[in-house]
């Protein structure tokens, strides 16, 4: 089980860029996120440096783009005071070493590392550096790069890691890339919780990640799928956020134990549920029994279903209707 530390999944609301660069957008989300039972909004922190000169040049659209979702740092900062009014946690994803240290400035409960950073050592050393939990997905990532990147935190004085698997398409063409039991392979190699940041449709994948042990899901989200921008058709809605939320407070606890053990609640009911030995027909004292004169049927208050061979070959001590639930004291043993 990749969950070694947490007592359930910490959800995360990815807002991302869906606030289109509008705050008051980004305000409604945030209230959405709360309301859906997530436990964090969070945003990206970026700005034109994101990409170079000559992408710009050959992607029409893009620079403009950019600069319309960019979140100022002053925007940031009153998204996360709006984040502490509502009662969620606030975090962003920063995209440079300056972000890192804005961020850290915002009291964030961890530093977010993106897929595209992981063989990034200034940035894993930057977010180590800032003595926060450092969580970083693994996007386009081998196990050495991940290794790597662990050791870089490490070497920074800092061992408070999660490590998300991540498959960094938008969404994944199939299925059968996603491979979630990757989380325990992750796991078993580094000693760090383990979560999934999930791209895919739906929430089926994010909940059957919950159900394998993820310490953290992150999922996209959005009030609307159908809206214009970069994310919203593969985000979660209000709805499917709020499934992911309550599966993260109902799966972990159905995990329970690998040791077989029945509820006290269980045990109490099974004595209505189960069957006893019952009389077939009226049975007449010195009657010897046999296997047609007993049927089951419920409560299990009397002889079980496994111990009523015991009665083959007895004799009844007493006259009994039939449907009366037999009890070893009714019978003698044959002459």
């Amino acid at each position: 089980m990749p969950n070694t530390s947490f007592e359930r999944p910490y959800v995360i609301a990815e807002i991302g860029a869906n606030h289109n660069g509008d705050m008051a957008l980004a305000r409604k989300l945030i209230d959405a996120a709360k309301a859906a039972g997530a436990d964090a909004a969070k945003f990206q922190s970026w700005g034109k440096g994101l990409f170079a000169r000559g992408v710009y040049d050959n992607a029409e659209g893009l620079e403009a783009q950019v600069e319309k979702y960019a979140v100022a740092r002053d925007d940031m900062a009153a998204l996360a005071a709006y984040c502490r009014d509502a009662g969620i946690d606030f975090m962003t994803t920063p995209c440079s070493v300056e972000e890192v240290e804005h961020l850290n400035g915002l009291n964030p409960p961890m530093i977010k590392i993106a897929s595209m950073d992981l063989n990034n050592p200034e940035m894993l050393i930057a977010a180590a550096e800032t003595g926060r939990r450092v969580i970083f997905s693994t996007g386009f990532g081998s196990m050495g790069e991940i290794e790597q990147a662990v050791r870089y935190i490490e070497d920074a004085g800092n061992r408070d890691i999660v490590i998300l698997h991540c498959v960094a398409l938008y969404p994944p063409p199939s299925d059968r890339i996603i491979n979630l039991r990757n989380m325990d392979t992750i796991a078993r190699a580094f000693g760090y919780p383990v979560g999934y940041s999930d791209h895919t449709i739906g929430v089926e994948i994010t909940l059957a990640a919950i159900a394998l042990g993820a310490a953290v899901i992150e999922k996209h989200f959005t009030l609307d799928k159908a809206m214009e921008g970069w994310d919203h058709a593969v985000s979660a809605g209000p709805d499917e956020m709020a499934a992911i939320a309550r599966a993260a407070e109902r799966i972990p606890a159905a995990l329970g134990s690998a040791r077989r053990e029945v509820s006290r609640e269980e045990r109490e009911l099974s004595v209505a549920m189960r069957r006893s030995a019952v009389a077939a027909r009226p049975i007449e004292v010195g009657q010897v029994m046999t296997v047609k004169d007993i049927v089951f049927r419920r409560p299990g208050t009397g002889i079980s279903p496994d111990q009523a061979h015991l009665l083959h070959g007895q004799v009844a001590a007493r006259d009994m209707a039939g449907d009366t639930i037999f009890d070893f004291a009714d019978f003698r043993h044959s002459a």
